[in-house]
């Protein structure tokens, strides 16, 4: 990015906090905020829909490529179609890494994650955006937690939102796709070099949030502050 801009990354696999983290941050900063995840999310969703084969690498790219994806505040909308809640239930998590491992959905992905942030300072959360989306960012985190922990807050969430899943069962979803993410071929799932490692397993959402803003107040000052 150029004249002034900040972007600021927060990845991690799921269930480490990053999605609320990231959304805090960037309203205390007043920095618009984008979460890329569901972006996978809504192209999985809508390919599931339509009843299609994801081992289709053609087909569910060229979906990709036609959707009208919008992503507004903390609403989504695929096609016209809002999807904010839809592309959170538990079979939409469980394709959402294989459709990300897609060669050109994630080219289509990355290039609107990056006209995204076109022109305005922006707090971005997802898996690979210190490594690949913006690997010039000035401010980059990684955030972990243990597999249980991060078990427990999406057993926490699913049944906040009225779903019942046993703690097994997403432990084992979990892992599948912490597998999937990390050994994928493209834009696998792991910190950069220069990111600032958070484990959130024992730590608090508020006291998250204060160590990240005390982070980017820091780095920000500094002579670099472009992506």
């Amino acid at each position: 990015m150029s004249g002034g801009h900040v972007v600021i990354t927060i990845d991690g696999p799921a269930g480490t906090g990053k999605s609320t983290a990231a959304r805090k941050l960037a309203q205390l900063l007043g920095f618009s905020f984008l979460d890329t995840g569901a972006m996978y999310r809504a192209i999985a969703w809508g390919c599931l829909q339509q009843g299609m084969d994801l081992t289709r690498h053609d087909l569910v790219t060229n979906f990709a490529r036609q959707a009208d994806l919008q992503i507004e505040d903390q609403t989504i909308r695929l096609n016209g179609q809002d999807v904010t809640q839809a592309i959170r239930l538990p079979q939409v998590t469980l394709v959402a890494s294989q459709v990300a491992a897609i060669e050109g959905v994630r080219e289509q992905m990355v290039a609107l994650q990056r006209r995204a942030a076109e022109g305005q300072n922006i707090v971005t959360e997802g898996r690979d955006q210190g490594t690949i989306v913006f690997p010039e960012a000035p401010c980059k985190f990684f955030l972990t937690a243990s597999p249980l922990e991060r078990a427990k807050r999406r057993e926490a969430q699913l049944r906040s939102s009225g779903q019942t899943v046993p703690l097994e069962e997403i432990l084992e979803q979990q892992q599948l796709r912490d597998e999937r993410d990390e050994n994928r071929t493209i834009a696998p799932l792991r910190p950069a070099i220069d990111a600032t490692i958070v484990d959130t397993t024992s730590t608090s959402l508020e006291e998250v949030i204060d160590y990240l803003q005390r982070v980017v107040i820091t780095k920000i000052s500094s002579p670099r502050t472009t992506a």
